[in-house]
């Protein structure tokens, strides 16, 4: 095949994609509206794709745009001339990365533990499974969904080797208390790190435009590390984040050498060896050429949107929305069950993307309902109106649909299923009963709701395994499931 042909291949394939450009994907995607961005960024990337981050001093132009990485990122969030980071491949090994530097941090601890707010990122979660550390959940306020200092200096005992906070939490878009969590720990003397990944890089701006922004940064006495990711509102190609440390020997326990095999002495500063200098190149030509005021202008476009997104939800009946959010993430909730509403966020849901629309349901957990998830961006500036005109006609049409009713013999299929005996074949049956297009091989629904509302009757551990055993059904050479039904299906990170 000739390269022209190939590309139409990749075109083609591409265009059952949710759209990454124009604001109508309001998770996982993070769009500035600039198109000189997106050109810069493909370039600078495709200038060092070939190059490897592996070996520093075979390679030491990249070695120079992570430390220029690492300084602006310093800079923005509070650090000093101590402060030292490393940029990783996103939010989640940046968490992962901080977890594993506390818990070596700490070797005499022999059941290391990592308090977290039960809002805290699920990458914690994964840190502390892959790292063998005890989680100790703390209930967060059930109306401002934000970390309770008291309860969380109270979790903290001899075996705890870091406390997380949020800036802000995905789920809710609020800032923890910081300083008093921060405090509660240095007392302690325990190591403190702030999730800023998704509000690290917009909430500087936000604050020089007049929000009020609770602390969070290392400027904050106690706090010893913080992540930022610069593919979210740094506006940079994935995936790059910025793990910052407030000095060398906090970092220190992540990295990892082994000279113990007959090959070279092997040196890593993050999970990876290979590390490709494409994303690295397009990181720092992307915050090179915005600038300080390239990005104020972004987080002032993106505020502006955000305020009258809020606003529409506010006044659209049979909405609210929850907490009280500090930067540029909303969740949208119901002002009362389905029943008494008279219709389903997840019919709504299905029916945005019927509009050309993709909100991220989330499944109800604790104090907060079922929801969904706004992620909003500089090129939603000047489409609210839009976006908040399909939405009432969603809500409208969801309301004329009433709630989602889930099939009684389904339901009771559900309640009997034990996830800690979950196996392929009671998949398989559930599959069948629930989904029998998918099962035969037709495909998935392109409506997901009544999917989505079986999943949401079921207990937490138990839609893991449901989940995970489909995600194990698309990873299949064969390719015979159809995925076009399933961004509307709240399982997936970001």
């Amino acid at each position: 095949m000739n390269i022209e042909d190939v590309l139409e291949e990749v075109r083609a394939l591409r265009a059952a994609d949710a759209p990454t450009h124009g604001g109508r994907t309001l998770a996982y995607v993070y769009d500035s509206g600039l198109a000189a961005l997106d050109e810069l960024g493909a370039r600078a990337y495709a200038s060092a794709a070939a190059a490897n981050a592996l070996d520093p001093t075979t390679f030491p132009g990249l070695l120079r745009m992570e430390n220029d990485l690492v300084a602006a990122a310093a800079a923005l969030l509070g650090g000093d001339a101590e402060t030292v980071g490393t940029v990783t491949s996103g939010g989640t090994e940046s968490c992962l990365l901080a977890v594993l530097a506390a818990r070596e941090g700490r070797p005499e601890v022999a059941d290391p533990a990592l308090v977290l707010p039960t809002t805290a990122h699920a990458a914690f979660r994964k840190a502390a499974h892959l790292f063998g550390l005890r989680v100790v959940d703390v209930e967060v306020d059930p109306v401002t969904f934000r970390a309770d200092p008291e309860a969380m200096a109270a979790a903290v005992d001899d075996d705890t080797v870091l406390v997380v906070a949020s800036a802000p939490s995905y789920a809710h878009g609020v800032v923890d208390p910081i300083p008093e969590i921060a405090a509660a720990a240095a007392a302690r003397g325990v190591r403190m790190h702030v999730d800023a990944c998704i509000g690290g890089w917009v909430l500087p701006y936000l604050r020089r435009l007049g929000v009020e922004t609770p602390d969070f940064d290392l400027s904050v006495p106690g706090v010893t590390s913080v992540s930022v990711d610069l593919h979210k509102y740094a506006y940079c190609p994935k995936g790059t984040s910025v793990l910052l440390h407030a000095n060398a020997e906090l970092r220190r326990g992540h990295y990892f050498g082994s000279a113990d095999w007959p090959g070279y002495t092997m040196l890593n500063t993050t999970v990876q060896s290979t590390r490709s200098g494409g994303p690295l190149a397009a990181a720092w030509a992307v915050v090179r050429y915005l600038g300080d005021e390239g990005y104020l202008r972004l987080a002032r476009d993106t505020l502006a949107a955000v305020e009258t997104i809020r606003e529409g939800i506010e006044t659209t009946a049979g909405l609210r929305v929850l907490g009280d959010p500090d930067s540029t993430l909303l969740a949208v909730a119901t002002e009362g069950a389905p029943e008494d509403v008279g219709f389903d966020l997840f019919t709504v849901a299905d029916e945005m993307r019927e509009r050309g629309w993709y909100v991220q349901p989330q499944f109800a957990h604790g104090h907060s309902p079922v929801n969904l998830h706004l992620t909003v961006t500089a090129v939603n500036h000047g489409c609210e109106d839009d976006f908040l005109t399909d939405l009432r006609a969603s809500v409208e049409a969801a309301r004329q649909a009433g709630p989602v009713a889930v099939d009684p013999a389904l339901r009771e299929l559900v309640a009997g299923l034990d996830p800690d005996r979950f196996s392929p074949q009671q998949f398989r049956d559930l599959l069948a009963a629930a989904l029998p297009s998918a099962a035969s091989g037709a495909g998935l629904p392109t409506r997901m709701a009544p999917i989505n509302a079986l999943l949401a009757a079921a207990p937490g551990r138990l839609r893991e395994r449901v989940l995970l055993e489909f995600l194990g059904l698309l990873y299949r050479p064969s390719g015979e499931l159809p995925v076009a039904g399933t961004p509307a299906l709240p399982a997936f990170g970001t």
